[in-house]
């Protein structure tokens, strides 16, 4: 192995080379990204309960999903509504990776997916089951169609991979801290290729009602439900729940290579870090925060000067968005002002354990497309939130290294450090993408929902 096929720790680089996506902005990676810069809202009026009754009646939904397109009919009646978007977001992963779906060394394929909660509608249908009809009611799937590592294992099988399996479980922070704990497995050398990702099918009663209970979910914004995921702006009164899934293709650059792969970007760095703070609150100092963008810069050895974009966490609520802004402050100095900073939370809500690996995705694409993917719905800026933000429209930049920021319940944070493949820091395999081509630009068709 020569030099080329190291990181900067001597390590074996880690790439990029598949993506796939199910999401409230689109049926693919290229939809989703292409309604995304262009405004289109994914966010409506929850359609798959009555919500009449709750402070908060909009979501970010995935639109007509129906598994059968995806899946046998009988495999996906098994299957919860998180292990049916993996799977689906999983073949259009594999496809876009050029590879088959069965894997071609079983043993040296390893999947690590995340998920915050798992399949909890089939939880609550087999409860009510066993409430109405007695233990013969209840499913004899019932248990495995909710547990957290059913869509691990239902990619496993699809793919036929026998190497490490694993599920992260870490509330908001999951899809983020999936792909770096993936890509860990290729630079210990355990594995060659990792399905790596993040889910939640999480749009139901008991979860609008919870966090409603919580205080946490936007309430202002029923009649206008595209306006109501507003990161960093001063009326921003609440996150909007999300669903959707991502899924990427992991591998070592060695291997990458050798099979003539489309490489979309680099995994350069990753951490993870606790407040050890609240259940549910930051710590108002942001000290977890900034210890995991530093640790994660320090994995990719860099520093915050490298740094030309940041994919914000941006949940649009209160709290978070001020801390959030503090932590980029306080380990960027003045510099801080300088470094474009979106959430595409803005356009599609916060899908938990599946908004990490979706806006890894993006931040993958800003990479190679050269294009900054804005922050929509910033009108009013709060004195307390005063970077800049991508305000509104998608911003044309050279970008190397991006930070992408997840930061969970229970204190639970994880950063990504994601390069532009090539960046002066490999061998010079790479394709259009890495100058800013393909599909899906700025002016993808579509337009604001109303």
């Amino acid at each position: 192995m020569t030099d080329t096929l190291l990181d900067a720790r001597g390590r074996p680089r880690v790439v990029i080379t598949g993506m796939g996506m199910i999401s409230p902005l689109g049926h693919s990676v290229e939809e989703s990204w292409a309604n995304l810069l262009a405004g289109v809202s994914g966010i409506g009026p929850i359609t798959q309960f009555d919500a009449t009754d709750l402070a908060t009646r909009i979501a970010g939904e995935v639109k007509d999903f129906n598994a059968r397109d995806h899946m046998d009919f009988k495999e996906a009646r098994r299957m919860s509504r998180a292990s049916q978007l993996t799977v689906a977001a999983a073949r259009m992963a594999l496809a876009d990776a050029g590879l088959p779906e069965r894997a071609a060394d079983p043993d040296r394929t390893g999947v690590h997916i995340g998920t915050a909660v798992g399949g909890i509608e089939r939880a609550f249908e087999e409860f009510d089951a066993f409430r109405e009809r007695g233990p013969r009611g209840v499913n004899p799937f019932a248990m495995t169609m909710f547990l957290a590592n059913m869509p691990s294992h239902h990619v496993s099988l699809m793919t036929g991979s026998t190497g490490p399996i694993g599920t992260t479980v870490a509330a908001c922070a999951t899809g983020t801290q999936t792909v770096g704990e993936a890509a860990e497995l290729i630079r210990r050398g355990i594995v060659d290729t990792v399905f790596a990702g993040g889910v939640e099918g999480l749009i139901h009663v008991a979860a609008i009602a919870g966090f409603g209970a919580m205080r946490a979910l936007s309430t202002h914004f029923n009649d206008a439900p595209e306006r109501a995921s507003r990161p960093f702006d001063r009326d921003r009164d609440g996150f909007i729940l999300a669903e959707g899934a991502g899924i990427v293709v992991l591998e070592r650059l060695e291997t990458a290579v050798a099979r003539g792969a489309r490489i979309y970007g680099e995994v350069l760095g990753h951490a993870t870090s606790s407040d050890a703070y609240h259940v549910a609150a930051p710590d108002p100092e942001a000290k977890g925060a900034i210890r995991a963008m530093q640790w994660a810069l320090d994995d990719a050895a860099l520093t915050p000067d490298d740094v030309s974009y940041i994919n914000a966490h941006g949940t649009s609520t209160p709290v978070n968005d001020v801390t959030e802004t503090l932590a980029i402050k306080r380990l960027f100095g003045e510099r801080a002002y300088e470094v474009p900073i979106s959430s595409t939370k803005s356009a599609m809500g916060h899908a938990m354990g599946g908004a990490g690996t979706i806006e890894s995705i993006f931040t993958t694409l800003a990479l190679s497309r050269g294009l900054i993917p804005p922050t929509w719905n910033y009108e009013t800026p709060d004195p307390e939130c005063d970077l800049d933000y991508v305000p509104n429209a998608p911003r044309p930049a050279d970008i190397r290294v991006a930070l992408k920021n997840s930061f969970g319940l229970g204190g639970q944070n994880a950063c990504l450090v994601l390069g532009r493949y090539g960046n002066g820091r490999g061998n010079g395999h790479g394709n259009g993408h890495e100058n800013g081509q393909g599909s899906g630009g700025a002016g993808a068709q579509g337009r604001k929902a109303e």
